[in-house]
């Protein structure tokens, strides 16, 4: 019973076996209710979120650059490491890359258009450089790789345990900075609205809505795509879409859902962290269970992708000296967003044959 149970958490076939069997009304109710339980989820979790950052005095960007981002992507990192431990490592790079690129371009993208997104300095102009830093420096071990068996480039084991140190390093200092950033950081607190939940009750809030945000994505995505293959969605599409779109999904709920509270920040925090952690810590940990194959595509399309998205937004921290990003900004990485979908849809050279 326990290995059927791992098995559909980490399986996405048996997720797709298990669905399978639901009539299509079914399949509508359950894709209905679990839209209604990822809804209820992100409440939960944006309003612990606002308690635990004004009952602890840390900034709102930073719990969403910690506490969310962690939250949102472990699920993807237990993936990503039982499927790179159950012999399909290439998913953990592909994991780990599509999410840095959805993250950013599409629910970053969108977030600047429907919202004014303030800039913290202070934590951005740190933190942003851990973002670009860490995908860079994965760019840079990779093509390392690559310079010393052309054949097949591996990132070994050892490049997991230092990407795992980093990551310690991260959140370590990530705390320090908002801990010593002193009256910069208090502005963004706002006035009390009501009374300040008990940290225990925030951490259950946003740890019970997490809890819903996670499982509601894992049911809908098989559900959903199911429901598009009955009614004559072609596989490929579902495939290139449905797939990507789903491992995002915890952020993408978290964005809509602190734009719509009016703490667009946390958004902030939550985009550049889960970027930060989908590089160290599910590639890292993918990498550490076992060596990671580096198939061609990367070299050609999802790095450079990767990295284009990234920097676009590191240049945008620096533009934007008025303390808000702007929409044309966000429309430029969700541009970019786009134009990586077409390429990987219409010319198929995102995905990996065989």
């Amino acid at each position: 019973m326990d290995q059927g149970i791992l098995r559909w958490i980490v399986d996405e076939h048996a997720l797709a076996e298990l669905v399978a069997g639901v009539p299509t009304m079914g399949l509508v109710l359950l894709i209905a209710v679990c839209v209604l339980v990822l809804s209820k989820g992100a409440d939960w979790m944006i309003e612990g979120a606002v308690h635990l950052a004004r009952r602890t005095g840390l900034p709102k960007i930073v719990i969403g650059a910690t506490i969310i981002s962690l939250g949102t992507t472990t699920p993807e990192a237990f993936v990503s490491v039982m499927a790179a431990w159950m012999g399909n490592p290439g998913l953990a790079l592909g994991n780990g890359v599509g999410s840095i690129i959805c993250d950013t371009g599409l629910i970053f993208g969108l977030t600047c258009l429907l919202a004014t997104v303030p800039v913290n300095r202070y934590i951005l102009n740190r933190t942003g450089w851990v973002q670009v830093g860490s995908a860079t420096l994965l760019v840079i071990l990779s093509l390392a790789a690559l310079a010393m068996t052309p054949d097949e480039p591996t990132l070994h084991r050892w490049v997991g345990f230092f990407f795992l140190i980093l990551l310690c390093a991260y959140m370590y200092v990530t705390y320090s900075w908002a801990r010593t950033g002193g009256e910069a950081l208090c502005g963004e607190q706002g006035p009390e609205e009501e009374t300040i939940a008990p940290i225990g009750k925030a951490l259950a809030q946003v740890l019970g809505g997490l809890f819903l945000v996670v499982v509601a994505a894992r049911v809908l995505i098989p559900s959903a795509a199911e429901l598009a293959g009955r009614m004559g969605v072609p596989e490929d599409v579902i495939a290139a879409t449905m797939v990507a779109f789903g491992t995002s999904l915890p952020e993408l709920m978290t964005a809509i859902t602190a734009v719509r509270k009016g703490h667009p920040e946390i958004t902030v925090g939550n985009i550049v962290g889960a970027d930060v952690l989908n590089c160290l810590f599910v590639i890292g940990a993918s990498a550490a269970a076992r060596p990671l194959e580096i198939p061609p595509n990367f070299f050609l399309f999802h790095f450079p992708a990767m990295l284009i998205i990234l920097y676009s937004f590191r240049a945008f921290i620096t533009m934007n000296k008025g303390g808000f990003f702007r929409r044309w900004q966000g429309a430029w990485l969700l541009g970019i967003y786009l134009i990586y979908l077409v390429l990987q849809f219409g010319f198929n050279i995102g995905r990996q044959a065989g």
